[in-house]
């Protein structure tokens, strides 16, 4: 039986996070009526002019440098020509001949092997509208909102053999771009769109087969399954002796197969040409110095950092930096409560809890590191039990309030009045005379039966500490 291997190469389009469009002032902001965030330029109405934004070459340079990209110097923009309803100018403004960045790679991990995988360029370019069909009118109508907003194309080398490498590539570029600041990579809001290239051959043959492209993927996890369903759509062509064919493919998620949509253009097709309307970039040392020293720190230095620097397990560095949201939550608490092992326990246990439970991407975490360090603080001043403490972290989770008002509002201090614990503990010890036997039994269970009867009684609000003290000398 013949044994196929699976090649594939990602074109992933990013929406960058700048104020206005990449030729023209009007907003990016997602959302919106429709055909409200456009104007004649982004609409290309004739006689209209496009004006570099220059925010956009310097977001595309950043990427380029974050991922080992050489930055072509001198580069242009070019016309890619077709004909298609969200497209009023007829052609988009593109990169195809001088790419702004070139020849770089993303070291990924999978199963413990390590493996670079190539990018062959970054290009910028803009963002076409956005189709709405409308079932009870039957017809489509276009929204050109999106139009003109900036993307950067960052074009993989067909290096990927699974849909393993392919979800781990696509999670370590993800957090590249999130922590340059330079996308916010929502794939929910299109601000992160992956075309999959993939074709198969027989193991160990030289020449690549007949690739397809899939399009509408919506998450990464439906990126794994489209892969997996087009391996082997492709296998059994092959083994039934029926050609691929060269096309663009849709896939649907919901249907869980992909259907063919158009045949896939080459270059050619598209009648490139240098854009007109706009001179080329001369990118500069003194420029490029400039954006190479505003670099930050990314996650794999930042994993190494926190191990070093705040001594903790190297399993808790990875789970924070995996989101540049709670990598900020948790240095800024640090700085204010000087506990970083505390912290990460609150990010990594409840945080990860609620965000679970309310079904939430961690970059959608809205509660302060102020508040998450004064919640630090009332535990270790003995100020709440953890169990309160836990009741209160959802209510800043969910509200950011101020741990110390709520507390104060709800009556929820540790009662730290001896006299008051130890006459409950007496009436405890008193109404459960068969616990006392068995503790004096040697059966320990009972005494945590005693303890959580106190606390009961208690409210939560005493100190499981004094409580155990307490119930010892009364036992």
């Amino acid at each position: 039986m013949k044994v196929y291997e699976t090649v594939i190469g990602l074109e992933v389009h990013v929406e960058l996070a700048t104020k206005s469009k990449i030729f023209c002032s009007c907003t990016t902001e997602f959302g919106g009526e429709p055909n409200t965030h456009c104007c004649p330029v982004c609409t290309g109405m004739p006689g209209t002019l496009p004006v570099l934004n220059k925010k956009v070459v310097e977001y595309a340079i950043a990427a380029g440098l974050a991922t080992g990209c050489t930055i072509t110097r001198r580069c242009k923009f070019d016309r890619k020509n077709y004909f298609y309803p969200d497209l009023p100018k007829a052609y988009q403004v593109s990169q195809l001949y001088l790419p702004i960045c070139r020849n770089g790679g993303i070291e990924i991990e999978v199963d413990g092997v390590k493996k670079t995988i190539g990018i062959h360029e970054i290009h910028m370019e803009e963002d076409a509208g956005k189709l709405v069909h409308d079932p009870w009118d039957d017809c489509t109508l276009v929204d050109y909102n999106r139009c003109g907003v900036p993307l950067i194309e960052i074009v993989s080398e067909p290096d990927m053999r699974s849909s393993d490498e392919v979800i781990a590539y696509l999670d370590k570029l993800k957090l590249i771009l999130q922590y340059l600041g330079v996308s916010d990579c929502k794939m929910q809001e299109g601000s992160l769109r992956v075309d999959i290239n993939l074709s198969v051959r027989e193991l160990g043959a030289k020449e690549y087969g007949t690739r397809t492209e899939m399009k509408n993927m919506n998450s990464f996890k439906a990126i794994a399954r489209a892969i997996e369903g087009e391996r082997k759509r492709q296998i059994e062509l092959l083994e039934y002796g029926k050609p691929v064919v060269q096309e663009t493919r849709r896939w649907d998620d919901n249907k869980d197969s992909s259907f063919a949509m158009r045949s896939k253009e080459d270059a050619q097709d598209y009648r490139y040409f240098p854009e007109p309307d706009l001179v080329p970039i001369e990118i500069s040392d003194e420029w490029l110095e400039e954006i190479q020293k505003k670099q930050p720190e990314l996650r794999d230095e930042k994993m190494l950092r926190y191990e070093k620097e705040y001594d903790i397990p190297e399993y808790d560095a990875s789970i924070i930096t995996g989101s540049k949201k709670l990598a900020d939550i948790f240095e800024a608490t640090v700085a204010l409560c000087k506990k970083p092992k505390e912290v990460s326990n609150w990010l990594m246990v409840e945080t990860m809890r609620l965000l679970k439970e309310f079904e939430m991407d961690p970059e959608e975490v809205q509660f302060s590191p102020k508040n998450l360090a004064k919640l630090i603080h009332l535990i270790d001043s003995n100020g709440i039990n953890r169990t309160v403490a836990k009741e209160v972290f959802e209510k800043i989770f969910g509200e950011d309030i101020d741990p110390e008002k709520y507390v104060e509002e709800h009556g929820l201090k540790i009662v730290n009045d001896e006299g008051t614990l130890r006459s409950t503990i007496e009436r405890i010890i008193k109404e459960n005379p068969q616990s006392v036997e068995d503790y004096h039994a040697g059966k320990t269970k009972a005494m945590g039966f005693l303890v959580g009867q106190t606390m009961k009684e208690m409210k939560g609000k005493a100190d499981p500490g004094m409580i155990n003290k307490i119930l010892l000398e009364l036992l």
